[in-house]
């Protein structure tokens, strides 16, 4: 590999790129070394009468876009959650994890952290770009908050300005700026995702405010009906976090958040029925009216895995909840913390059946082999391929290299690493995972337009070389290669 030549291009031969339409084909790459961007080779060549002078010979490898990992909690021993008080120690951690993940042919990617100011969207050299921070919570549904603190869920009592109470209005933005046009360091906000349950009180209105602000509002942790979170996407959402956890199973007579994948895209305002409307909207009373215990530590510790006592969204709990609202008079309501209230009607208005553009969400999808089966990954990809965002979800015991064995997490806890599994120490209780997202990539394959995430002229020169197999050869950051194997 050669270092910056005197024209400053590198032209990749003898390798396959992949394609939109999930194909490979034979083709050269041209890439500004300098710039650090992907080249329209034909036009290069007939505005600048030159040929880069730097050759690169793939040897018949993939030539792809750098990965981007949107959801991620810590790796290589760095938790994201965890700060000392110290301002150096936390930020050395994120590039450590910048600078390691890089293997892994990781890029880019969003942390959800608590120092926003340290989270700022960042460029350490030679490493991964921080892109900024994908934040879960405090809005979620109790019932399924995983691993996150019970005492620190909440409801968004006063909508958007809850939020804005909550992360700091200086840290949302005001306008969508995925490509950090201004100073990657002072002038950009951390905040680029919000995973919340919108059944939550106050949720659903903020989700439009936040998604014209750019921010990309994800529906997750959630016991959302079929009805609810088609609003949710209606009123502005565009994605679904760790598809399959942390959500109602999949139900065919009300598909909840899993069903917006086989949505039509044209809605009637009329909704599917299968039982008398008392029923359905009966719903929207959440099951954290229930009294919540104090569970041992043990009981919190996957981010997606923990179902913690949630019963499937079945008819059976519509019948029951139902029964709670025919015992109200009318004009009554039931009213649970942190979740809309239903209220007992007569009659209902008629609907406007006029049929609604509707665009189906994206949604993230662990595919280690542990969060999801692969025949719910094959489910979900013949559904929608079109918005399938492969993501590891992964803690700070993440690292390709790390021995198995016992590794310490945090609050004392222990937890006992076998291949791509973790279990808490002394049981069978999984923890969770540590894939890395090259490997979900191979995962994803064998079960089967912007400046990031693809080979478009123009783009990012952030690319990865694979070899058939899906391993990561080199990986390169902005037309630099950053790391190799040895």
């Amino acid at each position: 590999m050669a270092a910056t030549t005197s024209n400053d291009l590198i032209c990749f031969t003898n390798c396959f790129l992949p394609q939109e339409d999930g194909g490979l084909i034979e083709k050269d790459l041209w890439i500004d070394e300098r710039r650090g961007v992907i080249l329209d080779a034909q036009r290069t060549f007939f505005l600048r009468k030159e040929r880069p002078d730097t050759i690169i010979d793939l040897g018949g490898n993939i030539l792809s876009p750098g990965f981007i990992d949107t959801q991620i909690n810590g790796g290589f021993g760095f938790d994201f959650s965890v700060y000392d008080g110290d301002d150096k120690t936390y930020r050395d951690g994120l590039k450590l994890v910048a600078e390691r993940i890089i293997e892994t042919g990781v890029t880019a990617k969003t942390f959800y952290p608590k120092l926003l100011n340290l989270l700022r969207p960042w460029s350490p050299p030679n490493a991964a770009h921080l892109l900024g921070w994908h934040v879960e919570g405090p809005f979620l549904q109790m019932s399924k908050r995983g691993a996150h603190e019970p005492t620190l869920i909440i409801p968004a009592l006063e909508g958007f300005k809850t939020f804005e109470s909550i992360y700091g209005p200086e840290n949302l933005a005001e306008a969508e700026d995925w490509l950090m046009s201004g100073d990657t360091v002072h002038n950009t906000v951390g905040v680029r995702m919000i995973t919340a349950a919108p059944e939550v009180e106050g949720v659903m209105e903020a989700i439009n405010e936040a998604s014209k602000r750019g921010v990309c509002f994800n529906i997750g942790h959630s016991m959302a009906t079929t009805d609810i979170a088609t609003a949710a996407i209606k009123s502005g959402a565009r994605c679904i976090t760790h598809l399959f956890n942390a959500m109602p199973q999949l139900h065919h007579r009300d598909p909840s958040i899993i069903g917006l994948l086989g949505a039509s895209p044209y809605l009637s305002s009329s909704s599917f029925l299968p039982f008398p409307s008392a029923i359905i909207s009966a719903l929207n009373v959440s099951l954290s009216s229930r009294p919540i215990t104090k569970e041992p530590l043990i009981d919190r510790i996957s981010e997606a895995l923990d179902e913690i006592k949630t019963p499937p969204q079945t008819p059976m709990l519509l019948v029951e909840q139902a029964y709670r609202k025919s015992l109200l008079p009318t004009g009554k309501s039931i009213a649970s913390p942190g979740s809309a209230a239903i209220t007992a009607s007569e009659s209902e208005p008629k609907k406007d059946l006029t049929p609604i553009p509707f665009d189906r969400p994206f949604y993230g999808i662990i595919v280690d082999g542990i969060h999801s089966h692969p025949n719910s990954v094959r489910l979900a990809y013949s559904a929608h391929p079109d918005g399938c965002i492969l993501i590891t979800d992964a803690m700070k015991i993440l690292d390709p290299h790390l021995k198995d064995g016992i590794h310490d997490w945090r609050d004392g806890r222990r937890l006992y690493k076998e291949g791509d599994k973790l279990y808490v120490e002394g049981t069978t209780t999984l923890a969770g995972s540590v894939v890395t997202l090259d490997k979900c990539v191979r995962n994803f394959v064998s079960n089967i337009e912007n400046k990031k995430g693809t080979l478009r002229a123009g783009a990012d020169a952030d690319l990865a070389v694979l070899d058939h197999q899906g391993n990561v050869l080199s990986t390169w950051v902005k037309g630099k290669m950053v790391w190799a194997r040895k």
